[in-house]
C-alpha cells in the first residue's frame, strides 16, 4: 500500500522526497510562504501552491485514517471483522470505498429488510437468491403472529431482504456510481406553482445538461434555486440501463424464483441505490462546482490585493450621495487623516459652495490625486470634480465593502470618534493609496468578486481566502515600522496577538532600526522570528538588508560576498557589475543552493522594490448611464469580476457589462482568465442592450 508521501507525490508530480522535506517543515511549525521561499533547497523549489496542497492533501488523508479506524474499532467491537474485510478496509484508498465497505455492517435504525428478518423471512431470501431449482413454497414462511400473514406477504419480506443486499453490494454499488459519474444530465424544471417567483432562474425552468460537463456557474445556480423552492433537481441515468447493470450482477435466469428476485433488483434501484447514489452524484457535482468557484474567487482578489498602488501621496477621497452628500476625507500621504467635511454637489442650497471648498482643500494639502468612490452618484461625482480643472488625476475607486468596514471594530477603533460614511471615505483614499494594506482589514467575502460565494462549502471559502491573503502580503513584503496590526497580522508567523504586540511596541519605544530589534518584542520567539523575519522591511535602517527580501539568517552570506568582493555590503546593493563579477557557485553548501543564491543576487539588484505594477491613472469614455449606449459603441472598461462564463467590465455606466467567454478573444477560450484579470483595462464593443433587464452585452473580439 503506497505511503502519504507516495499518494501525495503521485498526485502533484513530484517526489516523496519533496513531500516528506515539506511535510516536517509544516510539522516543524513553518508556513506555506516561509517554506516556499527560504526553504528551497529542502523542497526542490516548491512554489506556495505545491506546499499549500501538500499541507491540504495531508489533512485529507489523515482524516481518511482517521475514519479508517473508527470503521475497525466498531467492527472489533461487534466481532464483525474478518481478515478479508480487514485488508480490503486497510486498501481503501477513498472515504467512498470506505463507506460502501462498511455498509453492510453499519450499525442501522429499523429497515423494511431487518424487520423481514425478526420475522424469519432470511431463509426464504438465500432459497430466492440461490434459484438452484429446488421448489420454493413461501407458504412454509406464513405466521400470522410474527406478522406474516400470507405468502405474498412472506415474499414481500424476501424481496426487501434480498433488496437490501443488493444496495449494500459494493462492486455493485461502484459500477453504478460510474454509470452516475458518466451518464448522468444534471436537469432542473421550475415549479410551476412558483413561476412567478423564479423570473431570475428563467434560464433553467427546463434545463439538462451532462452532469459531468456542467460548469460550475450552472451547477450552483440550479441548486441555489432547488434550495429556494423555485426548482426541482434530478441527476439520474437512463433506469432501464441501470436496472441492466444489476440484473447482470444478480439476475437468475428464469423462473419463479427468478422472477422474485428481479422484482427485488427493480426496487432496490428504485427505493435505495437511485436515491442515495443521485444524492451522492449531486454532493460531488457540488464539490467540484465549489472548488472551480473558490479558484475563481482566490484568482481574483489576489489581483485585487495585488493591484498597483498610488503611493504615498496626499489623496482627496470622495464617498458620492445625492441626497446626503458627499463625504469628503483628506488623507496625507501615509493615509492619515487631515480633514474631512461633506459637500452637495448634486443639489440643495449649499451646491455653489462644493467646487470652491474641493479646490481649497486640494491646495491647502497639496493633494496629489482625488479618490472618487464607485458606487451611487459616483460617475456623477467624478464629472462634477473633473470640471474643476484641479490638475490632478482622478481615479474611480471600487467600494466594495467599505460601509462594512466602517462599521467594523477596526474602524472603530482607527476612527472612534468619525461618522461610519467619514470612515468610508477614508477607507476608498487608502485603496487608492495601497490597496492591499486596506483590503486586509475586510474580510474578503465582502470585497465582491465571487462566484456564488455564499452558497460554496464556506470552510473551504474561507480557508482559500486566507491563503491567498496572507500570499499576497508576504509577496509584497510589509513595512515593519508603517504598517497596521491588521495587515502585521498576514505577515508569516506572526499573527493577531503578536501583530498587536509588535505595533504596542513600536508605539512604546518607537521605529524599530533594525530586524533584530523584533526579539525584544514580547512573546515574540525564535520561531515567529525566523518565519516573519524575512518578509517585514525596514527602509533607511541601521542594516542595509533590512530593506530587502534576503532573510536575516543569510546576512553572513551576503557579508562574506561582500568582503570577498572588496566591498561593503550597501556596494554589492547599488553596483550592478560587482553583482556580475560573484561567482556563486562558490558559495553553494550543504545549507545553501543555487536557487537561495539566485534569490539573494536578485534581491540585492532591487532591494524593497514593491513588485507590483506601476499605477496609471484612468478614466471613462463621457457616458453615465446605460440610456448613453448604443450597438457598435467602442468604450474602454475596467474588470472588475472573472467568472468561468465569462467578464465583468465597468464602462462608467453603473451596471457593469459581460463580456461571455464567447466575446473574450477571436480564438476559443478554455478560462477566462488566460485572457482577462480583475483590474486590468480594457477595449469592449457594445453589443447588446437589454434596459429592462438592465444587462449590457459586451465584446473583445476584432471583428
Amino acid at each position: 500500500m503506497p505511503t502519504h508521501h507516495e499518494i501525495i507525490a503521485r498526485a502533484l508530480d513530484c517526489t516523496p522526497a519533496q513531500v516528506e522535506a515539506t511535510a516536517r517543515l509544516l510539522d516543524d511549525g513553518s508556513t506555506v510562504p516561509f517554506i516556499a521561499r527560504y526553504r528551497k533547497e529542502a523542497t526542490g523549489s516548491l512554489d506556495e501552491v505545491a506546499v499549500a496542497s501538500i499541507r491540504d492533501q495531508r489533512a485529507a488523508l489523515v482524516e481518511l485514517d482517521q475514519r479508517r479506524e473508527t470503521i475497525l474499532r466498531s467492527l472489533r467491537e461487534r466481532d464483525l471483522l474478518s481478515a478479508k474485510l480487514e485488508r480490503a478496509i486497510a486498501g481503501a484508498q477513498t472515504r467512498v470505498q470506505l463507506e460502501d465497505l462498511y455498509l453492510p455492517h453499519r450499525p442501522k435504525r429499523k429497515t423494511r429488510a431487518s424487520t423481514a428478518r425478526e420475522r424469519g423471512l432470511e431463509p426464504l431470501a438465500d432459497a430466492l437468491m440461490a434459484a438452484d431449482g429446488r421448489r420454493i413454497d413461501a407458504r412454509a414462511y406464513v405466521d400470522a403472529k410474527r406478522g406474516v400473514p400470507s405468502p405474498d406477504d412472506a415474499l414481500a419480506g424476501a424481496r426487501d431482504i434480498i433488496a437490501e443486499r443488493i444496495n449494500e453490494d459494493a462492486p455493485a454499488r461502484a459500477e453504478l456510481r460510474s454509470l452516475f459519474e458518466t451518464r448522468t444530465p444534471l436537469r432542473s424544471k421550475v415549479i410551476k406553482s412558483k413561476q412567478k417567483d423564479a423570473s431570475k432562474f428563467r434560464d433553467y425552468f427546463d434545463w439538462s445538461e451532462p452532469l459531468r460537463r456542467a460548469p460550475s456557474h450552472r451547477v450552483l445556480a440550479v441548486l441555489r434555486g432547488k434550495s429556494e423552492g423555485l426548482l426541482t433537481v434530478t441527476a439520474r441515468p437512463d433506469e432501464d440501463q441501470a436496472v441492466r447493470c444489476l440484473r447482470r450482477r444478480f439476475g437468475r435466469g428464469q423462473g419463479f424464483a427468478a422472477a422474485q428476485v428481479d422484482l427485488a433488483i427493480v426496487d432496490a434501484y428504485k427505493r435505495l441505490l437511485m436515491p442515495s447514489l443521485e444524492k451522492e452524484a449531486i454532493r460531488e457535482a457540488k464539490t467540484r462546482a465549489d472548488h472551480q468557484a473558490i479558484k475563481v474567487f482566490t484568482t481574483n482578489l489576489r489581483e485585487i490585493l495585488l493591484a498597483a498602488p498610488l503611493g504615498h501621496k496626499p489623496v482627496l477621497a470622495l464617498d458620492p450621495g445625492f441626497r446626503t452628500g458627499c463625504k469628503v476625507a483628506v488623507l496625507d500621504a501615509h493615509g492619515g487623516l487631515l480633514h474631512h467635511t461633506t459637500i452637495f454637489p448634486h443639489g440643495g442650497g449649499r451646491r455653489q459652495e462644493a467646487g470652491p471648498t474641493i479646490t481649497t482643500l486640494c491646495k491647502r494639502f497639496s493633494v496629489e490625486a482625488v479618490a472618487v468612490g464607485n458606487g451611487t452618484a459616483g460617475r456623477e461625482t467624478e464629472a462634477f470634480v473633473g470640471a474643476l480643472e484641479l490638475g490632478i488625476p482622478i481615479i474611480a475607486v471600487d467600494e466594495s465593502g467599505a460601509s462594512i468596514y466602517s462599521a467594523s471594530a477596526v474602524a472603530r477603533e482607527e476612527f472612534p470618534d468619525l461618522d461610519l460614511t467619514v470612515r468610508g471615505a477614508v477607507s476608498i483614499g487608502r485603496r487608492l493609496q495601497d490597496p492591499l494594506a486596506e483590503l486586509v482589514k475586510l474580510d474578503p467575502k465582502s470585497i465582491g468578486v465571487g462566484q456564488y460565494q455564499h452558497d460554496v462549502d464556506q470552510r473551504a471559502l474561507a480557508n482559500s481566502l486566507t491563503d491567498t491573503v496572507v500570499s499576497a502580503v508576504n509577496a509584497v513584503g510589509v513595512e515593519l515600522n508603517s504598517a497596521s496590526a491588521q495587515l502585521l497580522a498576514h505577515v508569516a508567523g506572526l499573527g493577531e496577538r503578536l501583530a498587536a504586540a509588535v505595533v504596542k511596541w513600536r508605539t512604546e519605544h518607537g521605529p524599530f532600526t533594525n530586524r533584530a530589534a523584533l526579539k525584544r518584542v514580547p512573546r515574540l520567539g525564535a520561531r515567529a522570528f525566523e518565519q516573519a523575519a524575512g518578509f517585514l522591511r525596514i527602509a533607511d535602517g541601521e542594516q542595509p538588508l533590512d530593506a530587502s527580501a534576503v532573510h536575516p539568517e543569510r546576512y553572513p552570506l551576503v557579508e562574506t560576498i561582500a568582503r570577498d568582493q572588496g566591498c561593503r555590503v550597501s556596494d554589492l546593493l547599488g553596483d550592478a557589475e560587482r553583482r556580475k563579477a560573484v561567482d556563486i557557485g562558490a558559495y553553494v553548501t550543504a545549507q545553501v543552493g543555487r536557487p537561495t543564491l539566485e534569490d539573494i543576487m536578485t534581491e540585492l539588484g532591487k532591494p524593497g522594490r514593491d513588485p507590483r505594477p506601476s499605477f496609471e491613472a484612468f478614466s471613462f469614455a463621457d457616458v453615465h448611464s446605460i440610456d448613453d449606449l448604443h450597438t457598435g459603441m467602442v468604450l474602454l472598461g475596467v474588470v472588475t469580476n472573472v467568472t468561468n462564463f465569462g467578464a465583468f467590465v465597468d464602462i462608467g455606466v453603473h451596471s457593469d457589462g459581460l463580456v461571455h467567454v464567447s466575446q473574450l478573444a477571436d480564438h476559443y477560450v478554455r478560462d477566462p482568465n488566460e485572457v482577462v484579470k480583475v483590474r486590468q483595462r480594457v477595449t469592449v464593443t457594445v453589443v447588446d442592450i437589454d434596459l429592462d433587464r438592465k444587462r449590457i452585452g459586451l465584446s473583445m473580439r476584432s471583428g
